[in-house]
């Protein structure tokens, strides 16, 4: 508006915006305000109280690692949970939240023990275990403040805790229901064992890396007659040739394995006969260097072969260990393949699954020369006692060299497994530990056969919806694989194995009265109670052991795989709190958790409920940096979570988690976080249009009835209803990435770039009362309204600050968090399939329209929009539909095109085009100085000479001194 003295005044008789809503967001500064309020005000509580006796939605919190602070998987996991957890509240189920931690175990233990050095050796267990409790609630407290501080809703001042007396009493309880009804067992078998951290592991807790082993090719002497296994090798020195990565397994060495039904050839060399499989003798040929027996000079070759025979030839054959006086025993084994190596197989019973398996069979002793701590022992003497395993390696090397066994001595890189807690390779080692067996006989389903618990927790898999769906066939390989779980660890800082054991025979004690009274004590005392009395104090009189008949017992000290103790989670918390269910509906972690928190949860339910404890498990990705590489401190890639909300507010980061599908990996840098950032304003700046352009409205006297309403109005109430089912699609398929697209598209398409920029002439010029504004109005609300509690589950902070700011209406909530989401009745009425059919044709109209105008503006002939006037000139024969919508509308018609004035004329059908004809031109009429429109009624009033009839009318509204043109 030109800026003269007749019309500057009229500038302060527009309707413009007026907010007390923040210009700036200020979100590291609000947040924490906000967040106060909510604590003081008891919003959890509050929320559980508004949704009391509603149908209940149980997700169940997978418990972190009490050990450090929080990062963005941390957050990734968190914020997917109370998304989850927020939408089924608002979609009107009761849905708590109850988030627990995993507080017992290695890394805790390790830091303390850091701390303590040799303080500890002096330290009763329970002075140990208090240090570590209180290690790990220093943690719990510090990460419960920081998922608090990224918007999560939760009951935080009473967690579940893995250490809590009750959850230690309930985890010996269920350990108890597996050992009373037969799945438990203690033996000696080869486990994983981590040298560093000197215990078991289970098969959850190894991960496999890429490591450099020795690779030597060693030859066994044949001491057997040479005879029984081909006439052709009679009087010949025959020898078998192993392949190994381990030199540190040669002194356990007691077998060399052979496929039964695999072919094998003695190949004559000239340092002897060699019995290599048929298919690795070119490969071992080549390694092992071996020259021909007829030509010394001429490498060794098929022509060389003496004698083919099946493995099966050299079952209970002998041979001489390479430098001890043992005698090795030729054995037959199916696992035996052609994949590389030899064919022969050096079995070590203490240091392999198979080769256990086979010492079983052939009766063969298990020497164990590997200390708890990873040092050879019981070694009679030789150069490499004492040593650390993989430091006897060379020395063993050596000795093999000396002793002319050594063939080939090289290194060779291959996938090892790792220790997932300290990343330092593992070993296996036979040790007495405890099982819970994977074939232990279980009833089958109703109307079944009697089953395993391995088949019955395959069957309970299927029984699950997996999210994705690939998910289902990761678990059910682990589970139909995996071996027995050992359950046992050689720490102190966990829930101990609670079993007595004879002191004469080491037979354990059973007994359900006396198991029931540990758990009351735990609860009492906490597992500590293992540690403070000796096992008179805690055993009847007279007990005694059923299978010798002893009365002294002593305690098992190895304490419970802490995989156990988050997996019998549904047991200590859903089965114990009144306001959970089991099974819940919903387990959501990371997709390592197949083989762990899913995984043990899976087993201790089905074997002791005989279902999942889940009905529902979705999966989410990797977190990683915009190169696709896992987060580390080396490279300095890593996102702070922390640090975004105090630099950028944690909506930011609550908006990134929502902007990604959480199934996928997912990348995250600071330059994508500034660009959430960026999408973040523009959504707050919408709400700041909102609320600013509805200041002066009250819902109980303005609103507009949506019959009643303007077009354009009804549209963009189709379009939010529209938008309302989309997202609450998208929330209950737990595609927040969904909606959060779709709320983009929105913002950014039908209320920015259209309804916003359309509306300004009706809401800033018409007269504060007049119905076509407060139509404007009604709709702006109504948008606010839906869009506020939409935005809820996600802008927790921001949804909150708008909430307080929206006009008051009768019976609304205090607080958007209680609210429920839109009814579509409250948007519109029902009808707006019909408007939203209309109005596509209009739009489709409007790009055309806005396309000619385009070119007179080009070419000079008009500067903004309003200067020009629209002839729209079809035949109704042709457009019959498009006809009657643009006669339905024509009043609406100068906003849509924000043009002064729409004329629609209806022409002959011959030789008219099948398309509308757009003509435009600048308009001859006066310009309105208030509203910037040429219209005819322009001084139509003589108190207002310079405006049109409508603006006068506004001016008379609000009572606006009449002046008189320059």
């Amino acid at each position: 508006m030109p800026e003269t003295p007749e019309t500057k005044p009229l500038k302060a008789t527009l309707n413009l915006p007026v907010t007390q809503f923040p210009m700036k967001a200020n979100l590291p500064q609000n947040e924490p305000a906000r967040l106060k309020q909510w604590q003081d005000d008891g919003l959890y509580a509050q929320i559980r109280a508004a949704r009391a006796g509603a149908p209940r939605f149980i997700l169940h919190d997978g418990p972190p690692y009490a050990n450090g602070a929080i990062h963005l998987g941390h957050a990734l996991n968190k914020c997917i949970k109370d998304f989850v957890v927020k939408t089924k509240t608002m979609a009107g189920f009761d849905a708590p939240y109850v988030p627990g931690w995993d507080c017992h175990g290695l890394p805790i233990e390790i830091k303390v023990d850091e701390q303590l050095g040799r303080k500890k050796l002096e330290m009763p267990p329970t002075s140990v275990r208090r240090a570590c409790r209180e290690y790990a609630q220093k943690y719990v407290d510090l990460q419960s403040s920081q998922f608090q501080r990224i918007g999560v809703f939760g009951r935080w001042d009473n967690p579940y805790k893995t250490m809590s007396f009750d959850y230690e009493a309930h985890i010996l309880e269920t350990f108890y229901e597996f050992y009373e009804q037969g799945f438990v067992y203690k033996g000696l078998k080869p486990v994983f064992w981590c040298l560093h951290d000197r215990t078991a592991l289970a098969e959850a807790e190894v991960e496999y890396e890429q490591h450099v082993s020795p690779s030597i090719y060693v030859r066994y002497a044949l001491t057997s007659d040479a005879a029984t296994i081909a006439p052709e090798l009679a009087g010949k020195p025959v020898y078998t040739i192993i392949w190994t990565t381990t030199p540190w397994t040669i002194p356990a060495s007691q077998a060399v394995a052979f496929n039964p039904t695999m072919e094998y050839v003695a190949v004559e060399a000239s340092t002897g006969v060699y019995i290599v499989a048929e298919e690795l003798l070119s490969s071992v040929i080549v390694h092992c260097n071996l020259l021909s027996g007829a030509n010394p000079a001429e490498p060794a070759s098929a022509t060389d072969v003496v004698a083919r025979f099946p493995g099966a030839k050299l079952d209970r054959t002998t041979f001489k260990h390479p430098f001890l006086d043992r005698t090795i025993l030729g054995v037959l084994a199916e696992y035996v393949t052609a994949d590389q190596g030899t064919g022969a197989v050096h079995t070590a019973p203490a240091h392999g699954v198979d080769d256990f398996q086979t010492g079983k069979r052939y009766d063969l002793p298990e020497l164990q020369y590997i200390s708890h701590s990873g040092h050879q022992m019981n070694t009679g003497g030789q150069p490499y006692e004492g040593l650390a395993l993989f430091d006897s390696n060379p020395v063993i090397t050596e000795l093999l060299r000396e002793s002319g066994a050594l063939l080939s001595a090289t290194k060779f890189e291959h996938s090892y497994p790792h220790c997932w807690r300290c990343h330092n390779p593992v070993v296996v080692r036979a040790t007495e530990q405890w099982f819970i067996g994977m074939e232990t006989p279980m009833p089958g389903e109703e109307g079944e056969p009697p089953t395993t618990f391995r088949q019955r927790s395959l069957d309970a898999i299927k029984q699950v919806v997996w999210d994705p769906a690939w998910g289902e066939e990761r678990i059910s390989n682990m589970i139909a694989t995996r071996p027995d779980w050992c359950i046992s660890r050689q720490r102190i800082w966990g829930v101990p194995i609670a079993v007595f054991l004879c002191d004469r025979c080491a037979h354990p004690l059973n007994d359900e009265k006396i198991n029931a009274s540990i758990v009351e004590l735990f609860k009492k005392e906490s597992a500590d109670a293992w540690y403070k009395h000796e096992p008179a104090d805690l055993l009847p009189a007279g007990t005694t052991c059923s299978a010798c008949g002893n009365h002294s017992f002593r305690k098992e000290m190895d304490i419970l795989d802490v995989w156990f103790e988050s997996g019998s989670s549904w047991h200590a918390v859903l089965d114990q709190e009144e306001e959970l269910d089991f099974p819940a509906d919903l387990y959501t972690e990371g997709g390592d958790q197949h083989r762990g928190w899913f995984h043990s949860s899976l087993l201790t339910s089905v074997a002791l409920r005989g279902i999942a404890p889940y009905k529902k498990v979705a999966t989410s990705g990797w977190t990683l940096d915009e190169q696709g590489r896992a987060f580390s401190k080396s490279l300095g890639n890593g996102v702070d979570p922390v640090d975004i909300a105090k630099r950028l507010g944690a909506e930011i980061v609550r908006l990134w988690v929502a902007s990604v599908d959480f199934r996928e990996d997912v990348a995250a840098s600071e330059n994508l976080l500034q660009r959430v950032g960026d999408n973040y304003r523009k959504l707050r700046n919408t709400f700041r249009f909102l609320l600013g352009n509805i200041h002066d409205f009250d819902p109980a006297t303005n609103a507009v009835k949506f019959a009643e309403m303007e077009p354009l109005d009804q549209y963009i109430l189709a379009r939010t209803a529209e938008l309302d089912a989309k997202i609450r699609k998208a929330y209950d398929e737990f595609e927040f990435h969904r909606a959060y697209h779709a709320l983009n598209e929105f913002v950014n398409t039908d209320l920015s770039a259209l309804y916003l920029d359309v509306l300004k002439d009706r809401l800033y010029t018409f007269a504060p009362n007049h119905k076509a504004r407060r139509s404007a109005q009604t709709a702006l609300w109504r948008i606010a309204e839906a869009l506020t509690r939409l935005v809820a589950p996600i802008l927790s902070f921001t949804a909150d600050e708008v909430w307080s700011y929206l006009p008051k209406a009768e019976g609304r909530e205090a607080s958007v968090h209680t609210a429920l989401f839109p009814d579509l009745a409250e948007i519109v009425p029902g009808n707006e399939s019909t408007v939203l059919a209309d109005w596509q044709q209009l739009l489709g109209l409007r790009s055309v329209v806005l396309s000619t105008l385009e070119t007179l503006r080009a070419e000079k002939v008009i500067g903004k929009s309003l200067e020009a006037e629209v002839v729209i000139r079809l035949s109704s024969e042709f457009q019959p539909a498009l006809s009657a919508i643009l006669r339905k509308y024509s009043s609406a018609l100068p906003e849509l095109f924000n043009v002064s004035a729409v004329e629609v004329s209806l022409v002959e059908a011959e030789g008219h085009s099948s398309d509308p004809i757009i003509d435009a031109a600048a308009s001859e009429q006066p310009k309105c100085e208030r509203c910037w429109r040429y219209v005819a009624d322009v001084a139509g009033n003589v108190s207002y000479p310079t405006v049109c009839l409508r603006c006068a009318e506004a001016l008379e509204a609000i009572a606006f001194p009449p002046y008189a043109s320059a």
